[in-house]
């Protein structure tokens, strides 16, 4: 009848409707698009293998839409530099990147851990009101909370 990754993705959605989470019941619902139209032998190794430099892509474009419709410009960079929270800005964003960086090395040494980053990411957004912001800040997480681990571990 359903088979177990049916089942886990039924599973997942219920959760993500109970918190709320669009975006992990619209990839659910490409998922099983893809499957009903017998795509996924496909569609599914490039997506695995394309997917997050894809999706990190498309966040990018959304990122520099200000930029290109002239609404920031040299002026408000200028303005902002001017600013201690722009500096704090400038630091958290080269830290994420480099974050984002360990975790995409993490999610390829031990792809089994993106199960574990999507059910703590489904927790906090169904216990806690979090909002899910994808794997890679988790896995970078977690790669630098694993290496500290096993530095005084060892």
């Amino acid at each position: 009848m359903f088979s177990q990754a049916t089942l886990f993705l039924i599973i997942l959605f219920f959760l993500g409707f109970v918190g709320k989470n669009q975006s992990i019941m619209i990839a659910i619902y490409i998922l099983f698009g893809i499957q009903l139209f017998n795509l996924d032998s496909k569609l599914f190794p490039y997506l695995q293998d394309k997917g997050i430099t894809i999706g990190v892509t498309i966040i990018t474009i959304a990122v520099l839409i200000p930029i290109a419709t002239g609404e920031i410009g040299f002026r408000e960079l200028v303005q902002s530099a001017q600013s201690y929270y722009a500096w704090i800005a400038i630091g958290a964003g080269v830290f994420v990147a480099i974050v984002a960086k360990n975790g995409l090395i993490l999610l390829a040494e031990d792809p089994q851990l993106t199960t574990a980053l999507v059910l703590g990411t489904i927790f906090a957004v169904v216990a806690f009101q979090g909002v899910a912001v994808g794997p890679l800040i988790g896995a970078g997480i977690a790669f630098f909370l694993i290496k500290l681990i096993n530095l005084f571990h060892q």
